[in-house]
């Protein structure tokens, strides 16, 4: 068969067959009469075992030495093919995430789009003064998109960075809440804490019902947050679990200071003193958890928080009965 039969058949082309024959892997058997290339079957199969093993990635090289050398061991290339193939997918994969983000800005020019590229750049440099200008800067005429900044300030270990990072993602008013719910779901704690810390600090609406969502979280880290984030918003969602943050005396003063703030509205104070002086009920929780519920008290306004600073001034419990005659003197003169 001649050369552009072969070609026509094989859907390799004349010129790539002429470069086998010049490189020794396939060479015609024959040659006709006016000394054309002449492919016999064999060459043919050859051709197409050529063919599938490039499909793979291998190099022409690498081709002839797995057809020729008797000793090749195919399992150490495909290993290495392997490895070449993931660093590809991931360099493809960023690049195309890349492309993705600087869609999302809808540059107006290339200069957007130049300076777009720029401070995805920063955002992953190593220098923590680069990221952090990065972040601040985020907020200009061609801001860096949510899943951006929500990828940064989930991997980001530097406090100052984070926060600029939070204060970024609360401004750019896109799906911020949203993709900071996959991170909710992370199996890396820190990452969910990350993402609660970042629901914290955007104030719209879809972020309130997620930190609402994460009261009751498997992370106690996560509820925690969520509950004196809501606090700070004057949800009375959060009112249990900030009382269980006094008890067990974990940002307890946080705690205290968030349920203040709620029991400022007159429908919430006396719910507040109910939940606090159920906890204290003797033999429910150590001393020192219910010297901090009174001191918790303190600043729960209405009659309900007296009566019961009252009675625990009289507790056998004495450190409880001083802080609540204490407190109770303090109320008196204000």
């Amino acid at each position: 068969m001649l050369i552009g039969d072969v070609a026509r058949r094989s859907g390799v082309s004349a010129r790539m067959l002429r470069h086998y024959d010049s490189l020794g892997l396939v060479r015609p058997t024959g040659r006709s009469e006016a000394g054309y290339r002449e492919y016999s079957g064999a060459d043919i199969r050859r051709i197409f075992h050529i063919e599938s093993l490039r499909s793979l990635g291998l190099s022409l090289r690498e081709v002839g030495r797995a057809l020729d050398d008797p000793g090749f061991e195919p399992a150490e290339l495909v290993d290495d093919l392997i490895r070449q193939t993931r660093e590809r997918i991931a360099a493809e994969t960023a690049l195309l995430t890349r492309l993705r983000r600087i869609g999302a800005a809808e540059p107006a020019g290339w200069e957007d789009v130049i300076q777009i590229v720029a401070l995805l750049q920063a955002l992953g440099a190593q220098s923590a003064g680069t990221r952090q200008r990065a972040a601040l800067s985020s907020a200009d005429e061609v801001p860096v998109p949510a899943e951006a900044l929500v990828e940064a300030v989930l991997s980001e270990t530097d406090p100052n960075v984070a926060g600029a990072l939070r204060w970024a993602l609360a401004r750019s008013g896109e799906s911020g809440p949203a993709l900071l719910a996959e991170g909710l779901g992370s199996p890396a704690a820190e990452v969910r804490k990350r993402a609660v810390q970042s629901l914290a600090e955007i104030p719209d609406e879809e972020a309130t019902a997620l930190l609402r969502d994460a009261l009751t979280h498997s992370d106690t880290v996560v509820r925690r947050c969520a509950a004196l984030a809501l606090g700070a918003r004057g949800a009375a969602d959060a009112v249990p679990s900030l009382i269980d943050m006094v008890v067990e005396e974990t940002h307890d003063a946080d705690a205290a200071d968030a349920l203040s703030t709620l029991a400022t509205d007159p429908a919430l104070a006396d719910r507040i003193a109910t939940g606090l002086i159920d906890r204290l009920a003797p033999g429910t929780v150590d001393s020192s958890a219910r010297r901090r519920l009174a001191q918790a008290l303190a600043e729960v306004p209405g009659s309900t928080a007296s009566r019961a600073l009252a009675d625990l001034s009289h507790d056998d419990d004495r450190a409880v009965a001083l802080t609540a005659t204490y407190i109770l003197k303090l109320r008196a003169a204000r």
